[in-house]
């Protein structure tokens, strides 16, 4: 069983940044691929980036590429989403999710165990 619990959501200004972070319990968290995913009012979940167990591969959603970034420190139990060049088009709320197995995760219903998710707002 893995427990997730995110926090760094906010209010922010188009154009501006914030980190999420994602930590996680238990002694095995090199051997869970993480992901997040982002959930808008009235939409389904959809996949935002993936990282594998180790960090050396990243997938990204079109939506966000080259504009958030993934990584972990495996020494931490944590995974973070550094979100850049923030749109109001990204307003929703994110959730850190975890995979039984090192390899990532493209999509929604591929992840065991989900944290509570954090609001990400962000003003035009």
């Amino acid at each position: 069983q893995v427990q997730l619990v995110e926090s760094g959501g906010g209010l922010v200004q188009a154009g501006g940044s914030l980190r999420l972070s994602c930590a996680a319990s238990g002694r095995t968290f090199r051997s869970y691929a993480m992901g997040w995913s982002r959930q808008a009012p009235g939409k389904e979940r959809e996949f935002v980036a993936a990282i594998s167990g180790s960090g050396g591969t990243t997938y990204y959603a079109d939506s966000v590429k080259g504009r958030f970034t993934i990584f972990r420190d495996n020494a931490k139990n944590t995974v973070y989403l550094q979100m850049n060049s923030l749109k109001p088009e990204d307003t929703a709320v994110y959730y850190c999710a975890a995979a039984k197995g090192p390899g990532p995760r493209l999509r929604v219903d591929e992840y065991d165990y989900w944290g509570q998710g954090t609001q990400v707002t962000v003003s035009s």
